[in-house]
């Protein structure tokens, strides 16, 4: 799951496989489905509204929200659901998520590069990023999940160390619980 950067990207950054969801750009949702092993649709949504970058997930991890941890990817041109990435972590965005029946709970996003990306391949942490993408990065989770009435508000921004921390606790949350529950 989690390379160093010896075994992954050669540069002492953390990397991980990062397995495609919903491509860049894609006003559908995809969710991979474990039960009948596929991707199916999630949801649409509205006009005006897109995928800033690939979004995806880390099999085998489990995160505070009980789905697999959630990887944004950075990358120029959209690849597919089911697309399996190496990556390059860069960050966090630690966020409280609050859902219309009155229940908070986390949803962290972690950010990372694709090893190859040619436009982002100087970014190492969230601070070498336009601070531009970061806030449209920051506004689109808030506003897409606030199309389904859920509040979601960023806590916190953290660096690569951060990211792959909370990836290798996701890692052991998923582990504790087995792969079948």
């Amino acid at each position: 799951m989690i390379m160093n950067g010896s075994e992954g990207n050669g540069k002492g950054s953390p990397s991980v496989m990062v397995t495609i969801e919903t491509p860049r750009a894609s006003r559908n949702k995809f969710k991979y489905d474990p039960d009948l092993r596929q991707y199916r649709l999630s949801k649409i949504l509205p006009d005006g509204m897109s995928f800033p970058y690939d979004f995806g997930f880390v099999p085998e991890t489990l995160g505070d929200d009980g789905d697999p941890i959630d990887v944004l990817v950075l990358i120029e041109e959209p690849t597919f659901p089911g697309c399996v990435l190496e990556c390059r972590l860069v960050g966090v965005l630690e966020a409280q998520q609050r859902e219309a029946s009155g229940k908070t709970k986390r949803n962290d996003r972690l950010i990372a590069v694709a090893t190859q990306s040619i436009n982002f391949a100087a970014v190492r942490r969230l601070s070498d990023l336009e601070p531009t993408i970061l806030r449209s990065i920051e506004g689109f989770f808030v506003n897409y999940q606030a199309l389904r009435n859920v509040r979601v508000t960023v806590v916190g921004r953290h660096g690569p160390q951060r990211a792959a921390h909370l990836l290798q606790k996701a890692s052991a949350e998923w582990l504790n619980r087995g792969p079948s529950s």
